[in-house]
């Protein structure tokens, strides 16, 4: 409970080997396990978002080199659907290419929603699944509910604490990334109970079962 309660705090794993005095190896495989749990619990509570959506892709990890922004090297793809005072969707694509994306966006939001996105090519055929607008980042002013400032600062909420960690396998990365998915969904509710429910009591009754 008390290495739950640490990985609550989004203390890292290293140091709260240290403090609690125990082996680095079992902290971060508990810290690990919490996260593939956390990701479990994503997947199952997710359903098609509708309404106003905003939708954009953000890059995480590795080392920027040559390009930035789209085909930035090294790094992982994540793409994200937020439905306005709703929850975020996110998971890691191979590229940004309109095939992936509109998979994305069909399998995960209803058809005839309301979408807002940057002017990406890749959303050109979005205006075919329901109303389409177009952000201007250039233009200074945002005009209306013409933005995409909720999934902007969901990227600054993920990125901001990535920051302390030194190195992400990419096998596990998609864990972390739910991870962030989560504890952005559930800022303004008990998170620790929520995880002790994810975390212990589900694997516990999981184990009795098998």
């Amino acid at each position: 409970m008390l290495i739950l309660y640490y990985f609550y705090l989004e203390i890292s794993a290293r140091r709260a080997a240290n403090e609690l005095n125990l082996d680095y190896g079992v902290i971060h495989r508990k810290f690990t396990n919490y996260r593939k749990s956390i990701a479990n619990y994503c997947n199952q509570e997710a359903k098609k978002l509708n309404g106003e959506i905003e939708i954009d892709e953000s890059y995480f990890g590795g080392k920027r080199k040559d390009n930035r922004g789209r085909g930035a090297k090294n790094k992982e793809i994540v793409f994200g659907i937020l439905e306005r005072k709703g929850k975020i969707y996110t998971n890691i694509v191979e590229n940004v290419s309109a095939e992936t994306l509109m998979n994305e966006i069909k399998n995960k939001t209803n058809k005839g929603s309301v979408f807002y996105t940057d002017g990406w090519k890749s959303y050109a055929s979005l205006e075919q699944y329901g109303k389409h607008n177009i952000i201007d980042h250039d233009k200074k002013l945002v005009e209306n509910h013409n933005h995409i400032n909720g999934i902007e600062g969901f990227w600054s909420f993920a990125k901001e604490r990535f920051h302390k960690y030194r190195g992400i396998s990419k096998t596990n990365y998609p864990f972390y990334i739910k991870e962030m998915e989560f504890r952005f969904n559930h800022r303004n509710e008990n998170v620790f109970n929520l995880l002790i429910d994810i975390c212990i009591t589900r694997r516990e009754f999981s184990a009795d079962l098998h």
